[in-house]
């Protein structure tokens, strides 16, 4: 009996046996789906789908052992993700080792004071929601420790500091008015003036950001007065807790060394990433350079550095290992030639719906396509083409057509399993996903209301 009253949370199943359900569901789907496929075109070296050119292929189900195989596919197309976990764990690892980031915590609440931690939510869900606007998702990886080390130290809980760092970052990053994955890459193909209509844009995002703030600190109120609240209570705060009291902490001149090389390192990534398109592979190349600079700055010893980067590794490998498993579920549906046809039948069923269903309707297939296709780009060059000229039947501005397509994959992202960055930002943080879901899930279904209020708004103003 006490099994069948149990709430929604306590019935989510393992992370991992999620995804395997996924992936059992997704080969599945290869014997019940027909097999189908858009033509392609290749523009600036990406594939995009040709609208009107969808066919239907000969069955390709997937059998137990091309099921297995899918998994070392999988690996193999997240390891440039799998790696950025593990570089940036290591650079954090070495950056704990020589105390800064702690000091560098410590003195920043000890300076604003305790008794401002409300305020400190609201500002540092802003700071991370920008950084996810104007540098990107991945790209922030590396720095969702400090969010942790943060939150602990206000008397926050891990959980608050994914909801403070992760939703901050995925919010910022999925509804940018300037993302160049989903905004650019839907401009290019509506042919509209690249990342126009960005004021609009710009004020449901900030309104997005205002929520999680609010929620933030709503979230920390409660479980700051019933423990039992916390959601993130029992999870391993090793290496992330202060070790001291506030008033002990102060920066020395080697934790401003040590900083400097972060801050340095920092500096030419960006640099990198805005001026000659870097993207995983040089981004974690940055990393382990910064983490072997910041070693020999702080004097760890050869010993100290190997002790610490294994240390490292075995902390967030865990989360490494997801981001491959969840890769795998996109492998099995490429296999089984079954996206295409789901984008295909989707888009048939807009063509029945007056105006304003549409645009809502739309951007619920795009948060279903999502789950299919989480790369953002990915997912604007394989479903745009094809809900642009359905968009333009029905009425819909192509502007609201790629505002509809932003909300349902930038909004969903905060519970997307199959979405690596997510997964291994979770990871950085040490929050299990089922934690998350129950973190999440509220704000996320209060997220999609919102930008459904946005979506509406815009039609009625003629948003073009």
């Amino acid at each position: 009996m006490p099994q069948l009253n149990r709430k929604w949370y306590e019935r989510i199943p393992h992370p991992l046996v999620m995804l395997f359900g996924i992936i059992i569901l997704s080969t599945m789907m290869s014997y019940i789906l027909p097999a189908g496929s858009f033509e392609r075109e290749t523009i600036d070296g990406r594939q995009r789908v040709l609208p009107g050119t969808f066919k239907y292929l000969d069955q390709s189900p997937l059998s137990i052992l091309d099921m297995f195989v899918a998994f070392s596919k999988g690996f193999k197309t997240a390891s440039d993700i799998i790696w950025v976990v593990l570089t940036s764990g290591i650079m954090f690892g070495i950056l704990q080792k020589s105390r800064m980031v702690e000091h560098a915590v410590g003195t920043l609440v000890k300076k604003l004071g305790v008794d401002r931690k409300y305020l400190i939510v609201v500002l540092m869900t802003f700071i991370f929601g920008l950084l996810g606007v104007g540098v990107g998702y991945e790209n922030n990886i590396a720095l969702v420790p400090i969010g942790a080390i943060l939150a602990l130290a206000i008397g926050g809980d891990l959980v608050l500091a994914a909801g403070i760092s992760v939703a901050a970052i995925t919010i910022g990053f999925g509804l940018s008015p300037i993302n160049p994955y989903t905004i650019g890459t839907g401009h290019k193909i509506a042919q509209l003036p690249m990342f126009s209509g960005a004021l609009f844009r710009s004020m449901l995002c900030f309104t997005a950001l205002a929520f999680l703030a609010y929620y933030n600190v709503r979230y920390f109120k409660r479980s700051e007065n019933n423990r039992a609240n916390s959601i993130g209570a029992g999870l391993n705060t090793e290496g992330f807790a202060l070790s001291k009291e506030l008033a002990d902490y102060r920066m020395s001149t080697n934790n401003w060394l040590v900083a400097l090389v972060f801050l340095g390192g920092m500096v030419v990534m960006l640099f990198g990433i805005f001026n000659h398109h870097w993207y995983l592979k040089e981004i974690s190349a940055i990393f382990i350079m910064i983490a072997l600079a910041a070693g020999i700055v702080a004097r760890l010893s050869p010993k100290e550095l190997s002790e610490t980067t294994l240390e490292a590794v075995a902390m967030v490998a865990p989360g490494a290992f997801m981001v491959g498993i969840a890769t795998t579920i996109k492998v099995i549906l490429e296999m089984g030639n079954i996206s295409d046809t789901i984008a295909f039948h989707l888009s048939e069923i807009l063509l029945a719906l007056p105006v304003y269903a549409s645009a809502i309707i739309m951007s619920l297939a795009q948060c279903v396509m999502n789950l299919l296709i989480p790369s953002g780009s990915g997912q604007a060059l394989a479903t745009l083409p094809v809900m642009i000229p359905v968009g333009d039947i029905v009425g819909l501005s192509r502007q609201v057509t790629i505002l509809a397509f932003q909300i349902g994959d930038g909004v969903t992202n905060l519970v997307n399993p199959t979405l690596g960055g997510l997964i291994a930002m979770l990871s950085m943080a040490r929050v299990p996903f089922d934690r998350w879901l129950r973190f999440i899930a509220p704000l996320t279904l209060g997220i999609l209301l919102l930008s459904w209020v946005f979506l509406i708004i815009s039609l009625l103003i003629g948003y073009s």
